[in-house]
């Protein structure tokens, strides 16, 4: 599965009512593939605020079974 997110240098971005927080990757926002134009709407407005150098990141998730004694 394959989702957007969006990335300033080594932090995550998490929309909340119109602002841009810095966070951990476990707290982003993340979006499907479908939203790639609001995600690009979204860019710009971090960009133009406090975050320049975001950039719009795939984020691909995979799944498999769990293995309680794998490495």
């Amino acid at each position: 599965m394959d989702l957007l997110i969006i990335k300033n240098e080594e932090a995550y971005l998490r929309v909340k009512e119109n602002a841009f927080i810095a966070v951990g990757l476990d707290k982003a926002s993340v979006f499907p593939m479908g939203q790639v134009d609001r995600v690009k709407s979204l860019l710009k407005e971090a960009q133009s605020e406090d975050f320049p150098k975001a950039v719009i990141r795939r984020l691909t998730l995979t799944e498999s079974p769990f293995e309680e004694n794998a490495p």
